[in-house]
């Protein structure tokens, strides 16, 4: 019996292109280059052509074209993601498909305190239109002027508001998503309450577009805070930094909204590497927190209790030093060194990155075992340890040493990999907390995960994209 002929890639762009146009299917090498590649450089992969559909109805009109023809699809929101999810791997007969032309806000309701997005909407233009209407929606990070509301809901982003706000997946009421063979499923409600049956919508977040593909979300919106008080903090040692982020939080009425613990080796490195940065304290300390706090009162109770608190501790030795955000420019000063963390490891070469969660209590535990366990493994490796401590989210990353090979530096991925994910695994914690899977943390997901929640995830995987179409590699 003769084997059918593969099916005609050509074929496959003129019928993209007849519905899509000339604007929505890209196949030039110049044009798809940086389609194609991670942020980072680390990942790429071909692709038979970007296609950009500009509607819900034309990203179902690719999946199911695509789907008849038994080719991949690999979606991609702002490509601003660190495992590598959003770009096709080498052996992947794939279209990748772009939401970013899928932009549009299609509704603000005040009253409900809800946005309903597309998919392609950057991050920030989402905090505008909130903001425009007396509104706040408070997921934050640092790649928000690039990162698309569907690559965030995909991935079940994280970010610096955690604390007071919660993940990605705890911001969403509802979601239009593209399933494998091209059906739209629209479950773009608002309600609060909504008990009938199985939520769907918590299938497709975090799911990294391996189920479905996100065109559209239903978002939470709070009330615009009233007063912001912002600090940036040295402190005596991890451990003081969490007793003091307890006493903030009982002190403010759990007022705080972020808590970021920075060692002073990448504060370094902003220093050196970003212009615009200078240390808001005059003497150099081991250990920082930035907390941020939110109320709704105009007046100066927020204040005088999230100063109360810091004064206390100063006192008790928990805090060295502080520094008050008096102004909206000295606000922006201060997380501007706290956005600029990712782009200064980069010109210090490709680290070794962890984004790892212990419970809250145990991060200090957590550094006291693994940045000795890391130098003793790997020598004249720099530690960094910076992030999310009010949730227990630490990046802990790895760079080679100064002036050291970068390549060589890399080969030691699996094995520091092992080195780092054994000790949070010993501790009840995970190897992924808001960076998502991809394919960086694919094969670590198959050697910590539990054989029984492994199974699960690959029984909905096999349900809903039984030939594996969408994404493939990435997860699972």
């Amino acid at each position: 019996m003769t084997a059918s002929a593969p099916p005609d890639p050509d074929d496959l762009v003129s019928t993209l292109r007849a519905r899509l146009g000339a604007a929505g299917v890209l196949t030039d090498a110049d044009t798809t280059a940086r389609y194609l590649v991670d942020w980072r450089g680390m990942y790429r992969g071909p692709a038979l052509c970007v296609a950009r559909p500009a509607t819900t109805d034309e990203v179902s009109f690719v999946v199911a074209q695509c789907a008849r023809r038994a080719i991949a699809i690999v979606p991609q929101g702002g490509n601003t993601g660190l495992v590598g999810g959003s770009v096709p791997r080498p052996e992947d007969r794939c279209v990748l498909l772009s939401l970013e032309r899928m932009n549009r806000i299609r509704a603000i309701e005040p009253l409900d305190f809800t946005l309903t997005a597309e998919a392609g909407c950057v991050l920030q233009a989402i905090q505008k239109a909130a903001d425009d209407a007396d509104r706040f929606f408070p997921l934050s990070l640092a790649a928000e002027g690039s990162c698309q509301i569907g690559g965030n809901l995909s991935t079940n982003a994280g970010g610096i508001q955690v604390l007071r706000f919660g993940m990605a997946r705890d911001l969403v009421l509802g979601l239009e998503v593209v399933l494998p063979d091209g059906t739209i499923w629209n479950g773009l409600n608002g309600l609060r309450k909504d008990n009938t049956g199985y939520d769907l919508k918590q299938l497709f977040i975090g799911s990294e577009g391996t189920l479905g593909i996100i065109t559209a979300a239903v978002l939470k919106l709070f009330p615009k805070p009233r007063a912001i008080e912002t600090a940036f903090i040295a402190v005596r040692d991890p451990v003081a930094a969490i007793e003091l982020l307890s006493r903030m939080r009982a002190g403010t009425g759990d007022a705080i909204t972020a808590f970021e613990l920075i060692d002073r080796n990448i504060l370094d490195l902003v220093f050196a590497n970003v212009p615009g940065n200078s240390d808001p304290l005059g003497a150099t300390y081991g250990w920082y927190v930035l907390t941020e706090a939110f109320g709704a009162d105009t007046g100066d109770g927020l204040r005088k209790a999230f100063e109360g608190v810091l004064e206390t501790a100063l006192e008790d030795g928990l805090v060295l030093d502080a520094a008050f955000a008096r102004s909206g420019a000295q606000r922006q000063a201060f997380w501007k060194i706290r956005e600029d963390m990712a782009d200064a490891q980069k010109h210090e070469g490709v680290p070794i990155r962890h984004d790892v969660a212990v419970a809250v209590s145990r991060v200090p535990e957590f550094l006291d075992r693994a940045i000795p366990a890391c130098r003793a493994a790997l020598p004249g490796a720099r530690v960094i340890a910076f992030g999310h401590a009010g949730d227990g989210n630490i990046h802990f990353n790895l760079l080679p040493p100064k002036g050291g090979d970068s390549k060589a530096f890399q080969t030691e991925i699996p094995r520091m990999n092992r080195v780092v994910h054994d000790i949070v695994t010993e501790m009840g914690g995970s190897i992924s907390a808001e960076h998502g899977i991809g394919r960086l943390r694919r094969d670590e997901l198959a050697h910590y995960k539990a054989p029984a929640a492994m199974a699960l995830m690959r029984t909905l995987k096999a349900a809903l994209d039984p030939r594996n179409l969408l994404n493939p590699g990435k997860i699972v």
